[in-house]
């Protein structure tokens, strides 16, 4: 079975070089791993916690997303989505607040920190604090259930919200839990290897100490601007220098090969110039780039290419969602009852059915979607809709031909004549697809009684 790794993206302010290889790059390697599923997410919800620019909100989220295709994120390999674009993450993270003691919540460091900074200014202790500061780990712990998320890879300062997340499952899993947990409890992936470079000035390149490289942002003449006025020492042309020193090396190790670190190092201890070895370090820079940037700028020039990438992956993410949204609510006792008046004003019970549609490659397929609106299977792509007529009907009418039948642990398929017709949703458990499989059964049943 696959590890599900989810990985969150901030949606505020535009990458820079440092972001590029201690997250974009090696995120985008981990997510080719074929015994991984990867979920990459927009996090834009919680970008409003932190920002109140509309604009500069929707700007970032279609950069932000161009980067990360340009850089080699998949989305036919991985599901790729805007948080907001999944309405099951906020109608969870209601549920789980309903479940979350407020003193985890002022544990959290980030709100401490708050509280931390008001007095020393002598100020009220929640003054400025907001309720989405308050309950971001909340939020957070929403997002990585939903899809019960089995590794997250964070940064040191975010282990403490896996904690917390871990916590508000356990939680939830006592209070509305059976036989089997309803979350997996999910497990940080904190990685001391991944590289961090230096800024212009040497302390580590970031936002906040104004100190970065473009990543793509005003071109190759950008990078190069950017890279002349890093700080070095006053060590003249023909002078040994010192290449441990130099926060040069570190960059330039991020990109050039071995032998071409080994050069650079020789030829500085020989005297190089530090002009030469800049403009060698932008170079280098450029090689890797320049084809990324190309791709980026055609990704903005066509938005509506990246919405569609985010579309598949939203669809995607919603299969997920959805199921697992739908036995929560039964769960907390949200359940779709019938009152005597709607009963009688109903003349019939709402049955399974198929719902055609074309897919993003213009394919014809169909759902097979239960009684009570659970999505169950998904048909093979038709080139004619015709052909997906032909198959509804078989299933209708050759019940005695069609069989529900494992595939691994966590899928199943819908079979005719030993031919695989649809896929069942992928389950995250072999209990979950034993479940999922009987439905479909059920549901398989009731088509075919309506064709009759």
């Amino acid at each position: 079975m696959k590890t599900r790794v989810l990985t969150g993206i901030t949606t505020t302010g535009t990458p820079h070089l440092g972001n590029y290889v201690g997250a974009i790059r090696p995120a985008i390697r981990a997510s080719q791993d074929p015994n991984n599923e990867a979920f990459f997410f927009l996090a834009d919800y919680h970008a409003l916690i932190k920002c109140e620019d509309p604009d500069r909100i929707a700007r970032s989220r279609i950069e932000i997303a161009a980067t990360w295709l340009a850089a080699g994120l998949d989305p036919e390999r991985v599901v790729f989505y805007r948080q907001s674009d999944i309405p099951e993450i906020p109608e969870l993270a209601w549920m789980l607040t309903c479940v979350t003691a407020k003193g985890l919540m002022n544990r959290a460091h980030a709100y401490k920190a708050s509280v931390d900074q008001n007095r020393v200014k002598g100020e009220e202790d929640d003054d400025g604090v907001t309720m989405g500061l308050f309950s971001y780990p909340i939020l957070m712990a929403a997002d990585i259930l939903i899809f019960n998320a089995q590794k997250v890879p964070v940064g040191r300062d975010q282990v403490q919200h896996l904690e917390m997340a871990r916590d508000i499952a356990q939680r939830f899993n006592h209070l509305y839990g059976g036989i089997e947990p309803w979350f997996v409890l999910p497990e940080a992936v904190v990685d001391d290897d991944v590289a961090t470079l230096p800024g212009l000035d040497g302390r580590k390149m970031s936002k906040s100490y104004n100190n970065t490289i473009p990543l793509f942002e005003g071109g190759p003449k950008a990078l190069q601007s950017a890279v002349a006025r890093i700080v070095t020492d006053s060590r003249l042309p023909g002078e040994p220098k010192d290449p441990e020193s130099t926060q040069l090396l570190p960059i330039f190790k991020a990109f050039a090969s071995s032998a071409q670190i080994d050069e650079f190092i020789d030829d500085l201890r020989q005297g190089m110039a530090w002009g030469d070895a800049k403009q060698r370090l932008a170079y280098t820079i450029e090689q890797e780039l320049a084809p990324l940037r190309d791709m980026y700028a055609n990704l903005m020039a066509r938005p509506d290419d990246i919405e569609d990438a985010l579309a598949i992956g939203a669809r995607k993410a919603r299969e997920q969602a959805g199921p697992l949204m739908a036995r929560l609510r039964e769960a907390v006792g949200l359940r779709n009852t019938i009152t005597p008046i709607a009963k009688a004003r109903s003349k019939r019970k709402k049955a399974a059915r198929f719902v055609t549609y074309r897919d993003e490659h213009g394919q014809f397929r169909f759902k097979l979607v239960s009684s009570s609106g659970v999505e169950l299977a998904v048909s093979l792509p038709q080139a004619e809709p015709k052909q997906s007529g032909v198959v509804m009907r078989q299933l209708q009418q050759r019940q005695e031909d069609v069989t529900v039948e494992s595939e691994g642990a966590d899928q199943y398929v819908v079979v005719i004549d030993e031919q695989v017709v649809a896929y069942g949703l992928p389950c995250q458990d072999p209990v979950r697809r034993d479940e999922m499989m009987e439905l479909t059964r059920e549901a398989l049943s009731e088509v075919s009684d309506a064709g009759q």
